[in-house]
This record gives structure tokens, sequence and C-alpha cells, in this order.
């Protein structure tokens, strides 16, 4: 009978260690399954910004992209404050399970330096996923502004420096540093007011209670066209391919100039490779769809295909880039 038990005992414990394995083979065949499967419901894309705003388009563009080619909705909320901040953190805080990810813009490398003390950490608290879309800055002033081109604007600024303030989409946006660095360049003293977002912004900016702004080009390439806004000046060495009539800041005679925007997707650390994976292989496919290709040329936008490796690599020089010119601006947060 004791012999019984033992060899009882012993079948039990096989079964017991044979059970664990299953259970434990089946957890990660589970994981493995679920990012196969992924997405199985809606996915939040978090933008720091008012809806209208460059990153907020460029964001629904991504989004109607993603919900087409993967199957559930990507629906974007928008958390504007605190200069994307407040977006930024929240997404740093969300379950990392691909259900929250946050269109991230140029913005973010800045406030690592302007704000002391963030929160977040960019290359520590994020996994990158894909860069969306690039694009320049464009400086564009009121209708009722007399200045044709940047020298004569500079020349009416500095005769009224008292009377004349510049909008951006808030602080620490790349639309704010082009204007720190505009005035640091010609000596102004105008007046920066920061918006939650391009829209509210540019809306001020057309009913003339700021005089100038540099905008991300695909929120106000818009109302240039539709007459609404005058267009001085890109800050890209090169032209925009989508305005190549529009000369440069360097060629307007404001050197060195060199500023761009650019935006895409992050997810919170930890966030599954598979489900990366699979959101940057659905938007880099859409960067081939003659659709897309058309939405970003006639938002002066362009996109190119790339990694999540190259996409870290990136934020990573970005953040460290910004960082003296931050410095050398004397910006400070309003």
């Amino acid at each position: 009978m004791h012999s019984n038990f033992r060899g009882l005992s012993r079948r039990r414990a096989a079964a017991s260690i044979a059970a664990a394995g299953l259970l434990a083979s089946l957890g990660v065949g589970g994981a493995a399954h679920a990012a196969a499967e992924y997405p199985t419901k809606p996915v939040r894309i978090l933008v720091g910004f008012s809806a209208g705003g460059t990153t907020d388009v460029v964001a629904r563009i991504l989004a109607k992209e993603l919900t087409q080619a993967l199957g559930q909705p990507f629906v974007v909320e928008n958390k504007p404050g605190g200069g994307s901040n407040i977006a930024t953190e929240q997404a740093m805080q969300a379950p990392a399970d691909g259900y929250t990810l946050l269109c991230m813009a140029v913005t973010s490398a800045i406030n690592q330096t302007l704000y002391p003390n963030a929160k977040f950490d960019l290359n520590r608290d994020f996994e990158a996923v894909v860069l969306g879309a690039k694009v320049p800055n464009i400086l564009v002033v009121n209708n009722a502004v007399p200045a044709k081109n940047v020298k004569e604007l500079i020349e009416w600024a500095r005769a009224n420096n008292d009377k004349i303030a510049y909008a951006s989409s808030g602080s620490g946006t790349s639309i704010h540093m082009a204007g720190e660095m505009f005035k640091a360049r010609t000596g102004l003293k105008t007046q920066h007011v920061p918006y939650k977002g391009s829209a509210p912004a540019l809306t001020d900016l057309i009913g003339g209670q700021v005089q100038f702004m540099f905008d991300n080009m695909p929120s106000a390439w818009p109302q240039v066209q539709g007459g609404k806004l005058r267009a001085l000046a890109v800050t890209t060495k090169a032209r925009s391919p989508s305005a190549p009539d529009i000369p440069t800041m360097e060629e307007s005679g404001v050197a060195p100039f060199d500023v761009s925007s650019w935006f895409g997707l992050v997810a919170p650390k930890g966030t599954p490779k598979d489900v990366i994976d699979k959101i940057n292989k659905a938007v880099n496919a859409a960067f081939d769809k003659p659709e897309v290709k058309e939405a970003y040329m006639k938002l002066g936008a362009v996109a190119e295909h790339n990694t999540p490796k190259q996409y870290s690599d990136f934020i990573r020089h970005e953040v460290s880039s910004w960082a003296p010119v931050v410095k050398a601006s004397g910006a400070k947060v309003d």
C-alpha cells in the first residue's frame, strides 16, 4: 500500500509538472496569439493639440489608414494643454497593450529641454512605432499687415514693435521656437501669444488679434490658398515642393534659419514588439497609396518608409539637437 501511494504521488507530481508546462506554453502562445489578432477593439490615438492643427490632421490621416488596414477603429482623441505634455503624460501612463498610442510632434523633443521638470523621458518611457510625416513651417501674416516679404515685415515690425504679437500653437512647439529664432536673428521684441493648438491661433491671426505666425504648413497652407492669410517664407533650407514660389527664410535674408516639424506614433514602454511592427507595417504601406500621397502633397507634408529602430534613433537625435537651440533662444515656458 505504501508502494502504491508512492507511485500515485509520483504520477500526480509528473502530471502537475506537465500541467504547469502546458499552462506556461499556453501563456506564451496566448500572448503571441493576442499580438497576431491585434487589434480586437478600438485603439485611441492621443493628440496633444486641438482639432484642426497639423498634429491632428496627420493623426487623422494615419487613423483612417490604420482603421482600414487593421479592421478596428483608430480614434483620435484631442488632449490639448501644457504644450502637448498633458497628452504625453497620459500616453506614458496608459497600459502597454497597443490600445493607446500618441501622435507625438517635434514639440515633445523640444519640451524635454524647455520643461526642466518634465515627467517623461521620450527615450525611456516610450516605444517608437513609426515616423508619420515631416513638414516645413511657414511664415504667414494677417492680410492687414502691409508687408509683402520678410524684409518688409522686419521693417514694419521695428516701426511698430509695441503693437505687434506673434502666435504659436503652444509654448515649446517648433512654431514657438521659429518665432523666438526670428526675434533673435532680427532683434525684434514682439510679444509671444501661445494657444492650445494651431487652429485657435490661426483663427485669431485671421481676425487680426495677432499679426504673424510661423505655423506648420499643413494647417496654414489652406488659409493661404483661400486668401485669408499671406505667406512670406518657409523655414526649411530648401523650398517646399507644395509651394515652390515661396522663398526660404535664408533666401529672404534671415540666416541661419532651418526649422521643420515632424509627427509620428509612439506607444507606452513595454508594448509588444509584434504589435508595434504590425502598426509600422500598415502605416508604411499607406505611404504608397496614391490618395495618401495626394493628401500629403496638399498639406506640404512628406513621408519616408521607416522602421521602429530608425524612428527611435531619430527621436534620440531630435532631443539632443533641439536642446542647444532651446537654450540659445532663451525661450521660457509661459
